[in-house]
This record gives C-alpha cells, sequence and structure tokens, in this order.
C-alpha cells in the first residue's frame, strides 16, 4: 500500500519523521519485517538482557516492547475506527501514563513478545481486510484529522524510531 499523500496527516513534525519511509515501500512488507527483526531480536537477549535501561527513568527493553504493543493497540483500533467511518473524535493517551499502569517491568518478556506476536498477526489481518475505500476514511485521532492510511503507516514508523533507538541506545551497553 502506498504512503499517505500529505493531506491525509497533520503538518508536524511528529508526523513527518513517522511517515519517513520511500515512496516504494509497502506497508505490509515493512510490518511483515520488522517483526522478524523485533521478534529475532527479543529471542536472542539472554537471561536479564531485556530488563536494561540504558539510563535511569528510562523504560527497559521489555517495557519498551509493550510500549509499542499498546502503541499498536491503539493505533490499530483507531484505524479500525476511521475505516469504518466513525464520526467520534478518538481520544489521545499519554504513553507514560499507560506504561507506569502496564506493570510491563513485572512480565515476563517471553509473555510481552507473545503479546507483540499476537498483537502483529491481528493488525495485519485487520489491515489485509480493507479496500481502498476504507483506506481512505479520514476521521479525527488526537484532535486531529488523518486517514485510515496514514494511521496504518504510523505504526510502522513508530516501529521503526523505536527499532533505532534499541540499536543506538539499548544494544551499544549491551553487547
Amino acid at each position: 500500500m502506498h504512503l499517505p499523500a500529505s493531506y491525509e496527516y497533520p503538518n508536524a513534525p511528529y508526523f513527518a519523521e513517522y511517515l519517513k519511509f520511500e515512496a516504494e515501500e509497502n506497508l505490509f512488507e515493512v510490518l511483515k519485517n520488522q517483526s522478524k527483526e523485533i521478534i529475532a531480536l527479543f529471542e536472542s537477549f539472554e537471561k536479564g538482557q531485556a530488563e536494561f535501561a540504558y539510563a535511569a527513568g528510562k523504560w527497559s527493553l521489555k517495557g519498551l516492547l509493550g510500549h509499542m504493543v499498546d502503541t499498536e493497540r491503539i493505533f490499530s483500533y483507531r484505524v479500525l475506527a476511521i475505516s469504518r467511518g466513525e464520526k467520534t473524535a478518538l481520544p489521545g493517551f499519554d504513553e507514560n501514563e499507560y506504561q507506569a499502569a502496564s506493570e510491563y517491568e513485572t512480565q515476563d518478556v517471553k509473555e510481552i513478545l507473545a503479546q507483540y506476536k499476537a498483537t502483529r498477526v491481528a493488525t495485519m489481518l485487520l489491515f489485509n481486510s480493507f479496500s481502498t475505500k476504507q483506506w481512505n476514511q479520514m476521521g479525527q485521532a488526537n484532535g486531529k484529522s488523518i486517514s485510515a492510511r496514514a494511521l496504518a503507516w504510523m505504526i510502522a514508523g513508530h516501529e521503526k524510531h523505536h527499532l533505532r533507538i534499541i540499536k543506538e541506545r539499548y544494544l551499544s551497553q549491551i553487547s
């Protein structure tokens, strides 16, 4: 599926960063490849490595994985709602409040990874069911006008962002 047009999302740095992909990239391939990379990475960690945080006050690797799960679930719901023509504005969420309430830090990383895998499968199945009309639907999320397509790409952009952070800030210190 092609990238969203500029009118499909707000003109803001946050969106520009998360929607930075090459024109020829395919959302389904990007999501599939990211999933393979995340799964291989987390399955390669030795005991205790997923508890590592690169600085005081930062999330551990397993906390970050849980954040990616929560965010994908929220964004997927937004995509679903907008694709179905939802007229009600969808709320935002505070990632730090969600993280504090999640208790991911007390959970086994294998269980969080299982949630990640199940969430990605559900996301892909949902996205594969959409028609062009559904992808083009516009709605309101977090106070902004956005298309179902743009939100779907935001999932990939959000994960791309966190994969970069994992490589730059976490892996360099635990390798």
